[in-house]
């Protein structure tokens, strides 16, 4: 698989990138499935694993704390902070490195910061920022990062605030049509030396029908790393196909895919997006 530099730093990761959130029971992968998923995807040379706290109640984190028991150093893990306070964040992270079996994490994530109000919380003074810069001090973590799904005002005005090594974003072709953050936000980033993870790459699965297209525009894009949620050995060895022998879309490629897909954004498909659910439960859990 090709590599690519993760933002200002040295290090280099594949282009597909190992969503974690789905090798759980609420989506049919039994614990022993999981990590052989995830040790299959290990030997074929994906590195970067990305989970939260909030993904199955921790079950995600548990789960790839057990694959990845004796194959730590092999690998880069990214979990989250949903909590905007310095105190709680401090407990989701022990909570996580519990979890994971491990001393450290490589990479923290602010999680999907919605609204500008989001931001304001995590920067105020005893804010989950305060957490972040204090692991990196005591090195239980090397990277700080950021994410969102939804406007990419609030991830812009983010990396413009606070030299972030990473932010993971929006990037389905989907996407590209309505608050892209592949027209707003990608171009900055780069700019900056900021590292940008690609996710929801399937939309939610509503970009099926193009599946290889659907990866190839995310990965024609200038991310270090998309990460694909994953729950079977079928889907594992698809994205692995797909990914080795990628090859960037051309400009006329990417106009017809696009032309093909914009009946997509809607609000019933780019829910992440949809005003009525910006204040809702539903971007609390994802």
């Amino acid at each position: 698989m090709e590599h690519r530099t993760f933002g200002a730093s040295d290090n280099q990761f594949p282009i597909l990138g190992f969503g974690a959130q789905r090798i759980v029971d609420e989506h049919q992968c039994t614990e022993e499935e999981a990590i052989r998923i995830v040790n299959r995807a290990i030997d074929e040379g994906i590195t970067y694993f990305d989970t939260a706290p909030s993904y199955s109640d921790g079950q995600s984190e548990e789960r790839l704390g057990k694959a990845l028991r004796h194959r730590r150093n092999d690998v880069w893990i990214a979990t989250k902070t949903h909590d905007r306070t310095r105190d709680g964040s401090w407990r989701l992270l022990e909570a996580s490195l519990n979890r994971l079996q491990t001393d450290r994490v490589d990479e923290w994530r602010l999680h999907n910061l919605v609204t500008m109000d989001d931001l304001e919380q995590c920067f105020a003074k005893g804010g989950a920022m305060e957490a972040m810069l204090e692991a990196k001090e005591q090195g239980i973590i090397k990277a700080i990062s950021v994410s969102g799904h939804t406007n990419p005002k609030v991830q812009l005005e983010a990396i413009e605030r606070f030299p972030f090594d990473s932010a993971l974003v929006a990037l389905s072709a989907a996407d590209h049509f309505i608050y892209s953050f592949a027209h707003e936000f990608l171009p900055r980033a780069v700019e900056k030396g900021v590292a940008v993870i690609g996710m929801k790459a399937m939309a939610l699965g509503k970009l099926a029908p193009w599946y290889e297209q659907a990866l190839r525009y995310s990965f024609s894009l200038p991310v270090a790393t998309t990460i694909i949620g994953m729950e079977t050995m079928e889907q594992l060895e698809k994205n692995l196909a797909i990914a080795k022998q990628f090859r960037p879309m051309s400009d006329t490629e990417q106009l017809d895919f696009l032309k093909e897909i914009i009946h997509l954004a809607t609000p019933d498909v780019l829910r992440w997006k949809a005003s009525e659910w910006m204040s809702g439960e539903w971007y609390r859990r994802d």
